[in-house]
């Protein structure tokens, strides 16, 4: 799965990465310790024309009343995206790239508290993220939101959890982002083995509300 991430591009680079027009009210960076509900930096593309836009993590189906009417929707996985009723449409009609530097994930194998690691791109480069995206008007609305599309587990993840978000390569964006055609579920997969660096940090992120960049920093013991 993916419950929390890290970004520092500043908005200039992700605009220029991407190719894509900025929308006024991006949510601030750098942000070492990005939570649900708030708003994270999505790539979407109309028409071919691409935007970065701030989406509040945390899809809201169209039926929820309000956006706590339901399940926090953070996540929706590869291999039943195109089933569930909260999912499907938006899967077809509205995928994006939710960017970040990485994503923490906790082993939770020992019997002790939760152990933090922080992964990253091998390469040192921006992530991009499969996700998909809704407009939601409900009580406490407008919205807009997302969630992360997630896969099983390349065998490098699987040491500490056995769910991987669906990390895309540039090649790809064109494909996801609806501007190649059809034929994206192909991209719901693992990426490979030497894709991705994972390091320990510290159990201080194990809270919604540590910031700083010594939470992205590797664990000396």
């Amino acid at each position: 799965m993916c419950g929390r991430m890290a970004l520092t591009l500043p908005h200039e680079a992700m605009v220029q990465l991407f190719a894509a027009s900025p929308d006024n009210d991006l949510p601030p960076v750098p942000n070492y310790n990005v939570c649900p509900t708030v708003q994270v930096h999505a790539v979407t593309s109309q028409s071919g024309t691409r935007r970065l836009r701030g989406m509040r993590w945390g899809f809201v189906p169209h039926w929820y009343k309000t956006p706590g009417d339901g399940p926090l929707l953070i996540n929706a996985r590869s291999e039943t995206i195109a089933e569930k009723p909260a999912f499907r449409e938006a899967c077809r009609l509205r995928r994006c790239l939710v960017v970040a530097d990485g994503f923490y994930e906790w082993d939770r194998s020992t019997r002790d508290r939760p152990l933090p690691w922080y992964v990253t791109r091998a390469d040192a480069a921006p992530m991009a993220m499969a996700g998909i995206w809704q407009d939601w008007a409900g009580e406490g609305g407008p919205l807009t939101t997302v969630a992360v599309v997630t896969c099983a587990a390349n065998q490098a993840m699987a040491r500490i959890h056995d769910r991987l978000p669906v990390i895309l390569e540039p090649e790809d964006w064109p494909l996801w982002l609806g501007e190649a055609g059809l034929g994206a579920a192909r991209l719901m997969r693992p990426t490979g083995e030497d894709v991705l660096d994972f390091r320990r940090v510290g159990t201080e992120v194990n809270s919604n509300r540590a910031t700083g960049p010594g939470l992205i920093s590797a664990l000396t013991e």
